[in-house]
């Protein structure tokens, strides 16, 4: 449905055809993706468990680990954005990116113990540090025109469908081979190889156009003092400070004894296909109405997960739902938009650090948010925790609203 023999559009307005289309360049990157999140999930979906129920590790150790897993990438995101911008190499920065994290998953077969598991996990986070904003300054560059918000929702629907497969296959490969998960780290490196692999024979290099000079690093620099992509950064920095980890919300969906510990890893599943299917209606969505009420409505579901856990009575499987649909909806209405928003509103020459200096806001903000999360729970409980994100997150959702207000981010953001 999707597929075009033209990657980059041509200026002007959208035809019929760049209408229902988003380029070949859109589809590889895709499957990119889906391969690499295979990977990468089969991993994430059994960390929680893994780390609370085998090694033993308290709620605040937890924030610590997922505080790195979330937030090591910020250490590189920007300097790789910029090299890739200064040298116009945004597919080699990339491939690095997706290259070492391939190795990562490998060397997760010789890690033993938190520590050392914390360190893989951190190499590997920050080889999606330079991956993720060159990736999607290419989505940008290859989207046509008027297209831009249904060619990252595509992107991340695909993405979505590897964020799926990876914990299925997690369970298969269990359920099959209880308690090998060597056999299971060996397998996630085998599809990280095969996303690099499609990378690099299907993605064809962005290069500065001919008579163009190349970026000079104060122009890159210059992106802080840019008031549109500063705001949407900041906005997304404290909005990302509020956001408790999915892991942290699936140990609480345990607490409430929503789910055993054997069927745990379906948690992602389902947010994962709440997500595939609410992501290019979404993305087609943003392109009519702008992206920040899709944002704002998406941080409402948010809200809406921490409300259930909260106040609904009891357990059991409505709860579990409840709470993966509400984040499916989340991710769905933030992930790709956010990066569609910091695209539009980034000059073309810096797009890949415009993208990433937004980016680098949220995962900054949610790095922060697991350690505060983890301490508060150590200190005041898990449930006073969670309260205390849920009201400040009532109270900073109009003030992030107001903030955007008059950003251009779509027809009319």
């Amino acid at each position: 449905m999707y597929a075009s023999v033209r990657d980059v559009p041509q200026a002007g307005a959208p035809t019929a055809r760049t209408r229902t289309r988003v380029g070949g360049t859109v589809l590889a990157l895709g499957t990119v993706s889906l391969l690499t999140d295979v990977s990468s999930e089969m991993v994430a979906a059994v960390l929680p468990v893994y780390l609370t129920l085998t090694l033993g590790l308290s709620p605040l150790a937890f924030g610590v680990v997922d505080g790195i897993y979330q937030g090591t990438s910020v250490l590189v995101r920007l300097g790789a954005a910029a090299a890739a911008d200064r040298w116009s190499r945004p597919k080699t920065t990339a491939a690095l990116g997706y290259g070492l994290s391939a190795l990562c998953k490998l060397g997760l077969l010789a890690a033993s113990g938190a520590a050392a598991l914390s360190a893989v996990l951190a190499v590997d986070r920050t080889g999606k540090g330079l991956r993720t904003a060159p990736r999607d300054a290419l989505i940008a560059a290859a989207a046509p025109a008027g297209a831009l918000g249904r060619a990252f929702g595509v992107h991340r629907a695909m993405d979505t469908t590897g964020a799926l497969l990876g914990p299925l296959l997690a369970v298969g490969l269990l359920l099959y081979l209880p308690g090998d998960y060597d056999s299971l780290f060996l397998v996630s490196a085998v599809f990280a190889v095969l996303g690099l692999a499609v990378l690099v024979t299907f993605v064809p290099e962005r290069r500065r156009a001919t008579g163009r000079p190349p970026v000079r690093w104060r122009q890159v620099a210059a992106l802080l003092g840019h008031r549109p992509v500063r705001r949407v950064a900041l906005t997304g920095a404290v909005l990302g400070l509020l956001t408790v980890t999915d892991g942290f919300l699936y140990l609480l969906v345990r607490e409430r004894e929503a789910v055993s510990a054997a069927l745990f890893p379906l948690l992602f599943v389902g947010t994962a296909a709440v997500y595939l299917v609410l992501a290019v209606p979404l993305g087609r969505l943003t392109d009519r109405v702008g992206r920040v009420p899709v944002i704002v409505a998406g941080h409402v579901a948010l809200l809406a997960a921490y409300a259930a856990l909260l106040l609904l009575p009891g357990g059991g499987p409505l709860l579990a739902g409840l709470v993966v649909a509400t984040l499916g909806v989340y991710y769905a209405a933030t992930d790709g938009v956010l990066a569609a928003l910091a695209a539009e509103l980034s000059p073309e020459d810096v797009r890949t650090s415009g993208i990433a200096l937004v980016q680098t806001a949220v995962a900054a903000g949610r790095s922060v948010s697991a350690l505060l999360f983890g301490l508060l729970w150590t200190l005041t409980g898990q449930w006073t925790a969670l309260a205390g994100f849920a009201v400040a997150l009532v109270v900073v959702l109009p003030a992030a609203l107001r903030a955007l207000r008059g950003i251009q981010g779509g027809p009319r953001a």
